[in-house]
């Protein structure tokens, strides 16, 4: 396993800055963000550290050269809208530009992409299968074509107003993957699996590891805590936020000794990387690498070196 972390944090840093601190940090690698060059429109969204418009060879050797020159490897491209929005024509920008990162991956040998399967958050995961049938097919053949796997975050995307009831992601269960796969039964198409989203969904996060094994293309290495006292007083049908909150790995309910053992059980042998998206470490610069650097010291503990 490479132990990376996802440069959304880092957004405010260039490329070259990025992989100069991975190194510094003790990382082997990092998910590079792929959004296209405009505002952001969530928290942790819109950073862009390769420009996949118009991605000549030209431009694919420079960032090779940038990450070599660090001695940091490309875990993945990230890039994660929503693909089944009810909107037509952000649905449709979305679906263009997951492909241009489907083809940067390939160009620059890097062979994973990461996002989100999307869904409209005001409709059933059945009421959404239309459109994922109509949008997904075509992206995983494209990937197969490339050589690319593409690999899906489990999270519910279910945090602000605007994604209430429903969230914008549809895949967040193990009975969708299933569902999923059933689906596009390609290995071109797999799992960027995240244990603190099962956390806050009260499920097990390690059983999924053995039945999933051969659709392990990408961990993220975030943690949750659970506000028990505030879930007694909400309830479970609350809005996420709150009763749970983000932490940085070894700060909330995850075992990484067990996440680790299992995952060196079932064979996985990819990157790791550290999502922060702590508030508590968010207030500078220097305190948002201050949490890289600790995550790194601690799951250092967890994985072969």
């Amino acid at each position: 396993m490479q132990l990376g972390f996802v440069s959304a944090i880092l957004g405010d840093l260039s490329l070259a800055e990025v992989a100069k601190f991975a190194a510094e940090a003790g990382y082997a690698c990092v998910e590079l963000m792929c959004w296209p060059v405009s505002k952001a429109e969530r928290r942790y969204a819109g950073v862009t550290h390769v420009d996949v418009a118009d991605f000549s060879a030209a431009k694919a050797a420079e960032v090779k050269r940038t990450m070599a020159n660090a001695g940091v490897a490309i875990s993945g491209l990230g890039y994660y809208p929503n693909p089944l929005s009810p909107d037509r024509e952000e649905s449709q920008r979305s679906i263009a530009h997951v492909r241009k990162v489907i083809e940067a991956a390939a160009r620059l040998d890097v062979r994973r992409m990461n996002t989100f399967v999307g869904r409209d958050w005001t409709k059933s995961v059945d009421e959404n299968w239309g459109r994922f049938r109509e949008v997904w097919p075509p992206l995983v053949e494209l990937a197969e074509k490339e050589g690319v796997r593409i690999g899906i975050e489990n999270c519910p995307m279910l945090f602000s107003r605007d994604e209430w009831p429903g969230g914008k992601n549809l895949a967040t269960t193990p009975a969708v993957w299933r569902r999923m796969f059933a689906e596009i039964p390609s290995l071109a198409w797999g799992l960027n699996f995240d244990p603190s989203h099962m956390v806050w969904q009260q499920m097990d996060y390690l059983k999924p590891l053995r039945e999933f094994r051969d659709r392990l293309v990408h961990v993220h290495a975030k943690d949750a805590r659970i506000d028990r006292e505030r879930l007694d007083d909400v309830g479970i049908l609350a809005a996420p936020l709150e009763y749970h909150v983000p932490k940085l790995p070894g700060l909330g309910e995850v075992d990484w000794g067990r996440f680790f053992s299992v995952l060196s059980d079932v064979g996985y042998r990819g990157p790791v990387c550290v999502e922060v998206e702590d508030r508590a470490y968010e207030a500078t610069l220097d305190s948002r690498k201050a949490a890289l650097k600790q995550s790194a010291r601690y799951l250092k503990n967890f994985m072969p070196q």
